[in-house]
């Protein structure tokens, strides 16, 4: 093949990957600012940074030229928290989110948020900024071509707020919210104990469980959150290859794994993307789907993520494409909801798989 046959196929591929209706499973509002809100923001509420300069502020908030590490990745969230300094600032946030995912042709979104992060720092009540991502993701949705659900995150190293921020979560389950989420250092801290009890309720009122496990953590980590807190999605999980009793748990139960594959490379989960395991695990059969993790923080779109799946982990096309079904099928979403999605993101994926082919 020649340079520019090469060259052609792979604008035919990103082409073909950004106009392809997509489903984002695992993203995360704190991650997802603008860096130009953020100096909105910055200059508005007059928040103390390091610098207002664009670029130069850039390294405090994105992986730029880090050296791949979990624990510092998790600090660029730290910065950020000052960033939701008025209610006007979490619904701008919270819409731009949802509207920057439909134009990367994301048609169906579940955004996770942390209450603590967005209200901690500057004293707001936790149901204040919840009803404020709400009006925002609603008035996002309205405006844009993209169904969205809201998950609600609560920390490892946080867990006193548990039991709280799954009371809310249950409140506002006829508005949007569809799960609670476990997140966080799971390192350091690893305990589970405290989180059963909330999961655990947030279960029987009708919400689902996702939670991240076996990224930095080990492989049990993921047996722990299946057994204890009843996930039936997994954020990241790649670390279950190192246990193969935990793997055929996982495919067994058939838990959905929410592999983010640049956020893997940048946290030092996994060392080179063609070591990344997603196609091994799609090949055995445990449900695989593809997603952003903090598209500010990881400077990616899901296109980015699709294409480097494709070109750095050996994905094809069409296991790209059954992929964004397997992502419908793990949708949070009530049964006849589900059905709905599935078939239609079914039928479209089986076109764009004659299209590609044709194309190729």
């Amino acid at each position: 093949m020649t340079k520019s046959m090469h060259n052609r196929r792979k604008r035919n591929l990103r082409a073909a990957l950004f106009n392809m209706p997509k489903i984002d499973l695992h993203r995360h509002l704190e991650g997802s600012l603008r860096l130009s809100t953020l100096a909105d923001i910055a200059r508005q509420h007059g928040v103390d940074l390091p610098s207002m300069s664009l670029e130069e502020l850039r390294p405090y908030v994105q992986v730029v030229d880090d050296p791949p590490d979990f624990l510092s990745f998790l600090a660029k969230f730290k910065l950020l928290r000052r960033f939701y300094s008025s209610r006007e600032a979490v619904e701008r946030i919270a819409y731009e989110a949802v509207a920057d995912a439909a134009e990367d042709n994301v048609r169906y979104l579940e955004l996770r948020f942390s209450p603590v992060a967005l209200a901690l720092n500057q004293g707001f009540s936790f149901e204040d900024v919840v009803n404020w991502v709400i009006l925002a993701v609603n008035r996002a949705q309205a405006e844009h071509n993209i169904q969205v659900r809201l998950i609600v995150l609560t920390n490892r190293h946080e867990p006193h707020y548990a039991p709280q921020l799954a009371d809310i979560a249950i409140a506002k389950k006829d508005e949007g919210i569809v799960g609670l989420d476990l997140a966080g250092d799971e390192v350091n801290f690893p305990e589970l104990d405290p989180f059963v009890e909330p999961f655990e309720k947030a279960r029987l009122h009708g919400l689902h469980i996702t939670a991240h496990a076996a990224e930095a953590g080990p492989a049990e980590n993921a047996r722990a959150v299946i057994e204890k807190l009843g996930a039936e999605r997994i954020g990241h999980g790649v670390r279950i290859r190192e246990n193969i009793a935990v793997m055929d748990m996982v495919n067994r139960r058939q838990v959905t794994l929410e592999v983010c594959p640049t956020s893997n490379l940048q946290t030092g989960t996994i060392h080179k993307l063609g070591q990344h395991p997603l196609f091994a695990f799609h090949q055995i059969g445990i449900p695989v789907t593809i997603n952003t993790d903090d598209p500010s923080i990881s400077n990616t779109t899901l296109t980015d993520e699709y294409v480097m799946a494709n070109n750095g982990a050996g994905v094809p096309f069409s296991a790209l494409c059954d992929m964004v079904v397997n992502a419908a099928r793990a949708a949070f979403l009530p049964e006849t909801e589900k059905a709905k999605l599935v078939e239609w993101f079914t039928q479209a994926m089986n076109q764009y798989k004659a299209r590609y082919a044709a194309q190729n």
